[in-house]
C-alpha cells in the first residue's frame, strides 16, 4: 500500500496522514463511521489487527449516533425555525407545496426524498444568500457567490475570491445559530484568520456572542446530518 493509497473495511476507513505519528482510531458521527489513521510508513497489518480488536469501542459508538430521520410522510422537520409535517396525497403535481405547517407532495411517493432533499436546498440557498447580503451591507464587503453543499466536516467556508459555501442543513438549525454562521464567514471576508479582531467583528455584525452558536453546532450538529437519511453509510 502506498501512502496515498486508501483502505476500506467493513467496519472503519484507513487513511495515511503526514502529521500522524501513531495509528489512532476516530469516529465521525456524521456519517457513521470510524477511521484509522495511521503515519505515512507505519506498518498496515498490525495496525489492522489492533483497529479490529476495538470494534467493541466502534459498536458503542454508532449505538451512540443520532436517530435516523428520513425524508418520508409523518416525518416533522424543523425549518428555519417551522415545524413542518411531510405529507403525501393523491394527485399529478411535482412540485412541493408549503401550506399550513405542512409540506405536501404529490406524485409517486417513492420521488419523495429526492423532491424533499431538492427543496430544502433551494430553501436554503435562497435564506443564507440573503442573510449573507445583510450582513455584507454591514460588514462592507462583498461577496462574489454563495452556494450550498452538503459538507461533514464544516458548517461554512469563505474564499478569498470572496465566494461563501455553507451546508444546506444550516437550514433545520435554529435561526440564530444560522444567522450566526453567516455572521463567521462574512467576517472572513474581512479577516482571513480567527485572530481577536475577527471575533470582535463577528460579535458586532452578529450583535451577540456567537459563542452559544458554536457550541450548539458542536453538541447538536451531528443530528442534522442525520435528517434524509435512513441508515450509516
Amino acid at each position: 500500500m502506498t501512502p496515498s493509497d486508501p483502505v476500506t473495511d467493513d467496519a472503519f476507513d484507513v487513511v495515511r496522514h503526514p502529521r500522524a505519528r501513531r495509528a489512532r482510531l476516530t469516529f465521525d458521527p456524521a456519517s457513521g463511521r470510524a477511521r484509522l489513521v495511521l503515519p505515512v510508513r507505519a506498518a498496515l497489518k498490525p495496525a489492522l489487527a489492533w483497529a479490529r480488536g476495538r470494534t467493541d469501542w466502534i459498536d458503542e459508538q454508532r449505538a451512540a449516533l443520532p436517530p435516523a430521520l428520513p425524508f418520508a410522510p409523518g416525518t416533522i422537520i424543523e425549518v428555519a425555525d417551522e415545524r413542518l409535517e411531510l405529507c403525501w396525497r393523491p394527485g399529478g403535481r411535482r412540485t412541493l407545496v408549503r401550506e399550513d405547517g405542512r409540506l405536501v407532495a404529490e406524485g409517486p411517493v417513492e420521488t419523495i426524498p429526492r423532491r424533499v432533499d431538492a427543496w430544502l436546498k433551494r430553501a436554503s440557498l435562497d435564506l443564507l444568500a440573503c442573510e449573507t447580503d445583510e450582513f455584507a451591507v454591514k460588514a462592507g464587503v462583498t461577496v462574489t457567490r454563495v452556494m450550498v453543499g452538503d459538507a461533514r466536516g464544516r458548517w461554512g467556508s469563505c474564499s478569498g475570491s470572496g465566494a461563501i459555501r455553507y451546508s444546506w442543513r444550516l437550514l433545520l438549525a435554529p435561526g440564530w445559530v444560522r444567522r450566526a454562521t453567516v455572521a463567521h464567514e462574512v467576517a472572513h471576508r474581512v479577516h482571513m484568520n480567527h485572530g481577536p479582531a475577527f471575533h470582535a467583528l463577528v460579535r458586532d455584525l452578529l450583535g451577540a456572542d456567537p459563542t452559544p452558536a458554536r457550541a450548539w453546532l458542536r453538541t447538536h450538529g451531528a443530528r442534522l446530518h442525520w435528517i434524509g437519511r435512513s441508515s450509516p453509510s
